[in-house]
């Protein structure tokens, strides 16, 4: 049983609070025992200590070495007054709220005999019920936050699932009492609650309201991928791509990692195509050359295809995130009031990424957003990770596995000269891979979206795409969004027609104008045999018309874990 102790303790002097000094008390305590899931998987032990109703609670320190922005809490418990004092103390401010300990906008019911009395109540939709006994002349609980100051709590549930239940109580002498510490700046609990699960937070910054347009000088790193400066935003494909290396944190196998971007018109009107990724160095090179510097292959088609097949020496770059953005959103707001649509100011998509988080220090991200206007869009991106754990696991060994990239077709490289992925009209896309038996499991995290933007282009299509190993079909998606129509608010300037439906409603291959593509995943684990195989990315691409072609962004990352 994992030990966690919540300590009730006798009151002291609010002087002696404030200079957290310990003071030997006699104290009655109340062991309970906390449960996760049910009685049978007991998680935690909680141990509440008490003294004529007026008691002070300390959060204990922790079993191990605690992560990032960590920190326990005091509480103090005044039952006569009504009061509970709650703070919490990090090493650069304290904060402190004080509320009342009676629960008034909750709704009692109350039932059961005076040595087992039932309070039920339903907060969120959950149906809390609680026991007490009351036939005690003592008030313990330690869920004071819910008021019941009469009596001693004997049993807590949740939706009928026992999450907490009283042990046994015991008489404790000379018991030591913490005071409750540096009180700081009055917040309220919400705000506390905040405060705390952001200190918790790591968070990189990798681009802070940075322009990608068309227009700008491109920038040119003499050295390669090593030489480019940290934290420096270099603009390439005339504006419409920007990179940069930022430091990520290396961090506990237990954290969860995702993307957060946020995005505004700054005068391009149209929905376009956007990816975050990670530039390996072999890519880099077609960056800060040209595409054509990059491993090119000929299609039937007579065109060339530029770096978009990982091979020996060389990667691809790994897609974390595709986008689009909407029509003009922030930009166009204030031209397009009337409509009776309150226009959101920003796009704001958040994805994880945790499997693809096999990499700490150095690392060049890169934004692209396709376009041709000159004032483009404003991007913020973030990596937040979140701890799944308050400590850090003395064997803090990294979940053995890689993130390799196979292939990419999206273009980010299009302003530049890098062909748009329309290869599947005359090939398929076919890349070589092998996996060791000692794998522990394997699978690619596929992203597909169509494009094509007329009535029968791949954009408003359906077309299956179908992955095969050794030349034998193994997996089909079809990427297909047709809930567009819910992200009305975010397209300020689509198009609208007579019926009364906006272009940014139809139903699109894989994607919407104001949302970020979610990846599919398809298991290749019974292929770790340690033989070569190839895999196959095959897809319908329609004809062109008039001038106008389709094409289709896929991307794919092999995911390994040893």
């Amino acid at each position: 049983m994992k030990k966690t102790l919540l300590i009730l303790l006798l009151a002291v002097p609010l002087v002696a609070m404030a200079q957290n000094v310990k003071i030997p008390k006699d104290a009655n305590t109340f062991t309970y025992w906390q449960f996760e899931y049910g009685e049978k998987t007991d998680t935690s032990c909680i141990e509440v200590w008490l003294n004529d109703g007026v008691a002070s609670i300390e959060t204990p320190g922790i079993e191990g070495t605690p992560v990032q922005g960590y920190a326990p809490t005091h509480t103090y418990i005044d039952y006569p007054y009504d009061s509970i004092t709650v703070s919490v103390s990090y090493p650069d401010s304290s904060y402190y709220y004080r509320t009342a300990l009676s629960r008034s906008d909750i709704e009692w019911k109350v039932e059961g005999p005076a040595k087992e009395r039932k309070y039920t109540c339903s907060i969120n939709s959950n149906t809390l019920v609680f026991v007490m006994d009351e036939t005690v002349k003592q008030n313990a609980t330690p869920l004071p936050y819910y008021g019941l100051a009469k009596g001693v709590l004997r049993s807590f549930t949740r939706n009928g699932q026992l999450r907490i239940k009283l042990a046994k109580s015991t008489w404790i002498n000379n018991a030591p009492m913490p005071g409750i510490g540096a009180m700081g700046r009055r917040v309220t609990p919400r705000e506390l609650d905040r405060i705390m699960k952001e200190r918790l937070v790591v968070t990189t910054r990798i681009f802070d309201h940075e322009q990608i347009c068309w227009g700008k000088k491109n920038a040119h790193v003499d050295g390669g991928i090593r030489a480019i400066p940290a934290d420096t935003v270099l603009h390439y494909a005339g504006g419409t791509l920007i990179l940069k290396k930022v430091k990520l944190p290396r961090l506990p196998h237990h954290y969860q990692h995702f993307v957060e971007i946020h995005q505004q018109s700054n005068g391009d009107a149209y929905d376009r195509t956007g990816s975050l990724f990670i530039v390996t160095p072999g890519f880099f090179e077609g960056i800060n050359q040209h595409p054509d510097s990059l491993p090119t292959f000929v299609g039937r088609d007579g065109q060339r295809y530029q770096g978009m097949i990982s091979q020996t020496g060389y990667d691809a770059p790994l897609e974390l995130v595709r986008f689009f953005t909407p029509f003009g959103v922030g930009h166009f707001n204030e031209r397009m009031k009337g409509y009776g649509i309150d226009w959101r100011d920003e796009t704001y998509y958040r994805q994880e990424i945790t499997d693809l988080y096999h990499f700490n220090g150095d690392v060049v991200i890169g934004a692209w957003i396709g376009n041709y206007d000159g004032g483009g869009h404003i991007v913020t991106v973030d990596i937040k990770s979140y701890p799944n754990d308050y400590t850090i696991p003395e064997d803090n060994t990294e979940v053995s596995g890689l993130a390799l990239p196979c292939f990419n077709t999206c273009n980010v490289l299009e302003m530049a000269g890098q062909n748009y992925g329309k290869l599947f009209a005359t090939d398929s896309l076919t890349v070589i891979f092998k996996l060791y038996p000692e794998t522990k499991s394997a699978k690619l995290r596929y992203i597909s979206t169509g494009h094509g933007g007329w009535g029968e282009g791949d954009e408003f299509v359906p077309k299956q795409n179908t992955i095969l190993i050794d030349e034998k079909p193994a997996f089909t998606h079809t990427p297909w969004r047709q809930d567009c129509g819910c992200y009305r608010d975010l397209n300020p300037v689509s198009g609208n027609f007579w019926n009364g439906l906006s272009s940014s409603d139809f139903s699109r291959s894989g994607w919407c104008p104001g949302t970020a593509t979610q990846p599919v995943y398809f298991d290749l684990s019974p292929w770790a045999d340690g033989e070569e195989h190839t895999l196959t990315v095959a897809i319908p691409q329609g004809k062109p018309v008039e001038g106008m072609f389709s094409h289709w962004a896929v991307s794919g990352t092999l995911i390994i874990e040893y």
